[in-house]
């Protein structure tokens, strides 16, 4: 099976993972696999969302992510 769109889709993301990230961001934190480890354990993931119970507090929420570049943004608490 042949992905017609793979060549569309590439293009609509930004070249450098800085750039993604910086545009993720929009005045929110974003994290690498690494911080997010340091800040959160990961409770399931249900793709493009991941579960979460932040470290700090122990509040349980959810964040997005990316592929690739792995990041995660836009922490909303909830149950």
């Amino acid at each position: 099976m042949t992905d017609d769109t793979a060549t569309i889709r590439a293009a609509m993301l930004p070249d450098m993972p800085d750039a993604l990230r910086d545009h993720l961001a929009d005045g929110g934190r974003v994290w690498d696999t690494k911080e997010l480890t340091e800040d959160f354990t990961v409770l399931g993931f249900a793709a493009p969302f991941v579960v979460v119970r932040r470290k700090s507090d122990m509040a349980k929420g959810s964040l997005m992510f990316t592929h690739r570049p792995r990041f995660y943004w836009g922490w909303q608490e909830g149950e």
